[in-house]
């Protein structure tokens, strides 16, 4: 209960911070955001989503590397509707959605777990990777060097026998049964080729909605880093209101306060409502029949998870 009301009061105490900018700046903000071109956001919400997809074809990736191989709706019907669960405070929710419907289309908890926590570290270490690229000669950025340091730890988290002890000393502290299988290599080069095209892609909606031609390195890289710092705020859901700060400390020396911030809004509905639209769109794609759900055996272990009901081979709940 304390922990939950610790991550609330800090999610209001970060949108505070963004109200009062947005409250200073509020006749400039408002008429940046009127001075978008409808086009620019409509081809941002557009970034976004092809973003979403290239991060979904390396999320599947990483499944199927590690022995549950499904079609793309199927991924993007567990990927895309599960981690609506980020919305709600607490990192637990997304996690438990994914590895529940996960199960639901045959693969054991422990490979979707695993396979959560690999496309985030991920996400993370090309994220950060591209922020450093990109934004070093930033003094904004250059405050938060330390972030830097995390690259050379993930790129030695993510040899496949360090990935792999990793993530059975996760699942044995959550006393699941450990990983049957080791990741392959070929294949965390695959997820990160496509995570770091989906990074490139998210950089084409701020740049689009900044209006400025010449910035789209220098997007990319904000937005990689306003995410990476967000994402490693982890009391506070879904990274709101830490993650516009820092887009906003990124962008405001380039662009002035008052852009910024309303780059910072609008990125933030864009991707509420893409994330909205992927589950709507792979929960109707990704519909499939339970009893064609297939069995654990035939995904090369079984394995049982605590978190949700214990399930026939046909998907639906025992009696």
């Amino acid at each position: 209960m304390l922990r939950r009301l610790l991550r609330v009061v800090l999610a209001l105490i970060a949108l505070a911070f963004l109200g009062y900018g947005l409250a200073t700046n509020w006749d400039e903000t408002t008429g940046a955001v009127a001075a978008m071109s409808p086009w620019a956001v409509l081809g941002a919400f557009a970034a976004v989503l092809l973003g979403q997809f290239c991060v979904l074809v390396a999320w599947r990736e990483i499944l199927a590397g590690l022995g549950t191989r499904v079609p793309l709706r199927i991924a993007g019907r567990i990927m895309f509707v599960g981690q609506l669960g980020k919305y709600i405070p607490g990192a637990v929710w997304a996690y438990a959605a994914m590895m529940d419907l996960g199960r639901d289309h045959g693969s054991p908890p422990r490979r979707t777990f695993a396979t959560i926590s690999l496309s985030l570290v991920i996400n993370l270490g090309v994220a950060v990777s591209i922020a450093a690229a990109t934004l070093g000669s930033l003094e904004a950025v250059r405050k938060a060097w330390y972030l830097v340091l995390l690259v050379p730890v993930i790129i030695v988290c993510l040899h496949p026998k360090v990935l792999t002890w990793g993530l059975n000393l996760a699942l044995r502290v959550a006393r699941k049964e450990p990983l049957e299988s080791v990741l392959p290599g070929r294949t965390v080069v695959v997820a990160v080729a496509w995570t770091a095209l989906g990074w490139f892609v998210y950089g084409l909606h701020i740049w689009l909605l900044s209006g400025r031609s010449d910035l789209y390195l220098v997007a990319t890289g904000a937005y990689a880093f306003a995410w990476a710092t967000g994402i490693l705020t982890i009391v506070v859901p879904a990274g709101v209101g830490v993650r516009e700060g820092a887009l906003v400390l990124v962008l405001a020396p380039l662009i002035g306060t008052p852009a910024a911030l309303a780059v910072a809004i609008v990125s933030r509905v864009a991707f509420t409502l893409a994330d909205a639209a992927a589950a709507g769109i792979s929960f109707v794609l990704g519909r499939q029949a339970a009893s064609s759900a297939p069995a654990y055996a035939d995904q090369n272990g079984s394995g049982s998870t605590a978190l949700t009901p214990d399930r026939n081979l046909s998907g639906s709940p025992e009696a």
